[in-house]
């Protein structure tokens, strides 16, 4: 047995073990996680400056870029390291510090999401009290609880991590550390960790997409509801830039973690573990642009007040 003394680090195995294919994966994902973050602190900083995109939707968007920009960071460095590496590693302290981030940062994105298509309801569904439902004290609160609750769950979870003892081999068959890994390597003590993991990851994930999907179906009845075509038409639109990423996102969840898959299928574990720590933080900041009508007046206005100024 091995026991937590004895181990200092940890084997990612990656994503490919064909030495061909690690310096094309390396540019790819190299250039995926610039664009990431040069789009979502470009979103920060475009609704920062921007006096149009000051309602709540928008501060929601802007924190959803942050964890976006902060979730990829925590997984794409190392990654990138271990493609050009020859010793695969990640120590054992660096592997605790990944899964913390790495489950935190998931529980406030699931619930930023929830709280923006809350928001949306209030505004389509009530939009002659969406100012009063929606004041600055509840927004701080709906943005704050993602945060204490997804750090709180993260600290539990990683300290019940930290107390695991491992034997055999200390190979992780991803890009990045996570639970489930680990408990499968662990030697004993896993069983209530692994099915309290399961149940509160469940709790989580089910609560959040109810929120979800009751708020688009009163945003559906209150969409039918209008007399406008051209009203049903802006609310379709302004839906579709945050429904977008949502299918996505619980789309990838659901692919990744609501099933058994068998050994076999493990590749394509690891291609959904791609769309969802790489391709979705780059995707976010894109969907907004192109889909939001606001977003895109005010990146053209910021753009035309550049140019003029030079």
């Amino acid at each position: 047995m091995l026991s937590l003394m004895d181990v200092t680090e940890f084997i990612l195995l990656g994503l490919t073990s064909h030495r061909e294919w690690q310096a094309l994966f390396f540019v790819i994902f190299l250039l995926v996680y610039m664009v990431t973050v040069v789009g979502d602190i470009g979103m920060i900083l475009l609704i920062k400056v921007s006096p149009q995109l000051s309602s709540p939707m928008y501060l929601f968007l802007s924190h959803l870029s942050f964890v976006d920009v902060w979730f990829s960071s925590n997984v794409t460095p190392k990654m990138l390291e271990n493609l050009l590496s020859e010793t695969k590693t990640i120590s054992y302290a660096g592997c605790l510090v990944q899964c913390f981030f790495f489950i935190a940062l998931v529980h406030v994105e699931i619930f930023i999401l929830a709280a923006m298509a809350f928001d949306r309801c209030m505004a389509i569904g009530s939009p002659l009290l969406y100012g009063s439902k929606m004041s600055r004290i509840v927004c701080i609160r709906l943005i704050s609880f993602p945060y204490v609750y997804g750090f709180l769950t993260s600290l539990a979870a990683t300290l019940w991590t930290y107390g695991l003892s491992f034997c055999g081999k200390i190979e992780i068959n991803r890009f990045y550390c996570a639970d489930p890994p680990l408990i499968k390597m662990a030697c004993a003590g896993t069983f209530v960790k692994e099915y309290t993991m399961l149940t509160l990851a469940g709790i989580n994930f089910v609560y959040s997409l109810t929120v979800v999907i009751l708020s688009y179906l009163f945003i559906l009845i209150a969409i039918l509801r209008m007399n406008s075509a051209e009203g049903r038409h802006k609310a379709f639109s302004t839906c579709g830039s945050h429904l977008t990423p949502v299918v996505i996102f619980y789309g990838t969840l659901i692919f990744l973690y609501l099933r058994r898959p068998p050994e076999e299928s493990v590749g394509q574990g690891k291609v959904g573990a791609v769309v969802y720590t790489t391709v979705i933080p780059m995707l976010n900041p894109v969907i907004y642009s192109l889909r939001n009508k606001d977003v895109k007046g005010a990146l053209n206005k910021v753009i035309s007040k550049t140019f003029l100024i030079k």
